[in-house]
């Protein structure tokens, strides 16, 4: 009866491992918007992003002002998004689309069609721009929103995910919670202190490498979604993502590196325990 209890208590620790881990890096990452913010500034620091922000941004000065050299206006840009200032105000513009989706702060005003975009005047108001624009004499607008995406889908709509901004922190650490809870009552259960452990290690190690798996087949759906970008932001969001899946990467690769020390431990454990019952038998 006891080791049935331990065997349960171990697949139940192993599901709320799988599903906690997701949760909690989706909170810190995604939800949360300092960490969206890290995430984005960890983005920026991409060349292939940095030339794509760089273009966008030559577009933007050609359409309020079509008198701009564009030539002048591309140097310009290519050493501002190069720059140690780009990630941090890159990060700003992406906090305008995180506001969009997660508050109901940003009204579906801004753009006429009610899609999810990002805000461009924080960069263009920076001080790389501003004889330049002097020159031209152009104004920089309070807003400068940019689509994400031509078709979003209806779900993507103003305060979408709002519901989910709430909640989600409660979530996330409640299933971190449940899984430390029945993680001990797996080693308060189980007759082999050792064996348990190694059971704990194989469940992290099972997550990590399922973590692995879910991301790749993951793909196809998540390109089918980026299909409605295109252009310099379909490039920007491929490197976005990639940042994303990397950190998510480093996740589950901690998690098994962790996996694998705790069954090295229960080895141990057995090994030690079994030499204590062996030299008492004397």
């Amino acid at each position: 009866m006891r080791s049935l209890a331990t065997v349960f208590l171990w697949l139940v620790a192993t599901l709320l491992l799988a599903a906690a881990l997701p949760a909690a890096w989706a909170q810190q990452n995604l939800v949360d918007r300092s960490g969206y913010t890290a995430l984005m500034q960890r983005a920026a620091t991409n060349p292939d992003l940095q030339a794509a922000a760089a273009i966008e941004l030559t577009t933007q000065v050609g359409r309020l002002s079509a008198g701009s050299d564009a030539a002048v206006v591309g140097g310009i840009a290519k050493l501002y998004t190069a720059g140690s200032s780009f990630p941090d105000q890159f990060a700003q513009a992406s906090s305008y689309a995180h506001r969009w989706l997660f508050t109901d702060r940003v009204g579906g005003s801004t753009d006429s069609q009610g899609r999810w975009v990002i805000d461009l005047a924080p960069m263009l108001s920076d001080a790389a721009f501003a004889q330049t624009l002097r020159d031209y004499n152009i104004g920089v607008p309070t807003t400068i929103p940019i689509p994400l995406t031509d078709n979003a889908p209806a779900a993507v709509r103003p305060g979408a995910l709002r519901v989910v901004g709430m909640w989600a922190p409660w979530v996330a650490w409640g299933l971190v919670a449940l899984c430390a809870a029945s993680v001990l009552l797996m080693l308060i259960t189980a007759g082999n202190r050792g064996k348990a452990i190694v059971g704990l290690g194989v469940s992290a190690v099972l997550v990590g490498a399922a973590g692995w798996a879910a991301i790749e087949i993951g793909q196809r759906p998540l390109n089918a979604a980026l299909d409605n970008t295109s252009g310099n932001v379909r490039t920007m969001a491929d490197v976005i993502v990639a940042t994303a899946e990397n950190s998510m990467h480093q996740w589950l690769n901690v998690t098994m590196i962790v996996g694998g020390g705790l069954v090295i431990v229960g080895v141990l454990v057995s090994l030690l325990a079994g030499l204590a019952r062996h030299h008492s038998g004397r």
